[in-house]
């Protein structure tokens, strides 16, 4: 009896550990958040990302003034997120006016093998960052990669998604927020 006990004990904890949210796709600015960082103060956060050069740090501060913004959280080796960067490079005409600030908490090696395999370094209104001190992801309360969160011209929060998303929902978001 004490067997069937653990065995099923263990069962549930598995199922609980392993479960996966069933509406990743969805922004992730709901009711459920309230509470979180992000949602308090609602405009550009203030990162501290080390930069590529791993001397300098890219900070709020190093945002272009006046210009949409997309905070992408990333893994280097996330499948959704090779997938967002490549359909944003694909469809880079959208993207060019929007400053995008990508942060990672992966090992500085596997960032840079990031940006040199796309090339990230050929767009100057792309910023590249380790969060050396995981500042992000409790600030977001992010649970899925890539996590988005679009910012408009005035650094005002206007919504975050959680997994990779169409070009076309981003570009949206950014146009009901006018």
């Amino acid at each position: 009896m004490k067997n069937v006990f653990l065995a099923l004990m263990a069962l549930a904890c598995s199922h609980i550990l392993f479960a996966q949210p069933t509406q990743s796709n969805q922004p992730a600015t709901d009711p459920a958040n309230a509470q979180a960082p992000y949602l308090r103060f609602p405009t550009l956060p203030p990162f501290h990302l080390l930069k590529l050069d791993s001397i300098t740090y890219l900070t709020k501060e190093d945002v272009k003034k006046n210009r949409k913004t997309i905070i992408m959280y990333f893994s280097p080796d996330c499948e959704h997120c090779k997938h967002e960067i490549e359909s944003f490079l694909a469809d880079w005409d959208k993207f060019k006016d929007i400053e995008i600030v990508m942060a990672t908490y992966q090992p500085f090696g596997e960032m840079k093998e990031f940006n040199m395999h796309y090339r990230i370094y050929e767009h100057p209104n792309i910023k590249m960052g380790r969060d050396e001190k995981f500042f992000l992801p409790p600030f977001f309360k992010i649970k899925n990669l890539p996590y988005l969160a679009l910012y408009d011209k005035k650094g005002n929060l206007i919504t975050t998604f959680e997994g990779a998303q169409k070009i076309d929902t981003l570009l949206n978001a950014f146009n009901e927020k006018k």
